[in-house]
């Protein structure tokens, strides 16, 4: 059975990734950290852009957050997140125009 978007599922260092080039960039941002070109590295970091919504006690909406594939430091001390695309959905460009208004951190994709 094929993915959607024919992504094949690769495991790195006992790590899931959604994609054979997810994990890819893992292993090159760890020869990256090991050599001191990053720091805190940060896989799958959360940043919540509309919470969600309630009446009554009852969620009427859920929340809408982006999950960033990496999220780090770099040796300039810029803060970097990270986003390896295949495919550019409607769905990833509104949270990363989000991410920018929200945030004021433009998502850099590989």
């Amino acid at each position: 059975m094929y993915s959607k978007y024919h992504n094949r599922r690769t495991t790195v260092d006992g790590i899931p990734f959604d994609s054979a080039k997810e994990a890819a960039r893992y292993s090159e941002l760890k020869l990256l950290l090991r050599a001191g070109e990053i720091n805190e590295l940060k896989l799958q970091e959360k940043y919540m852009l509309i919470p969600a919504q309630y009446r009554d006690g009852v969620c009427v909406e859920r929340e809408c957050a982006y999950i960033a594939d990496f999220d780090y430091i770099d040796k300039n001390g810029v803060h970097v997140v990270e986003d390896t695309k295949g495919v550019r959905t409607k769905e990833y460009r509104i949270k990363r125009k989000l991410m920018l208004y929200i945030f004021g951190i433009r998502i850099t994709e590989i």
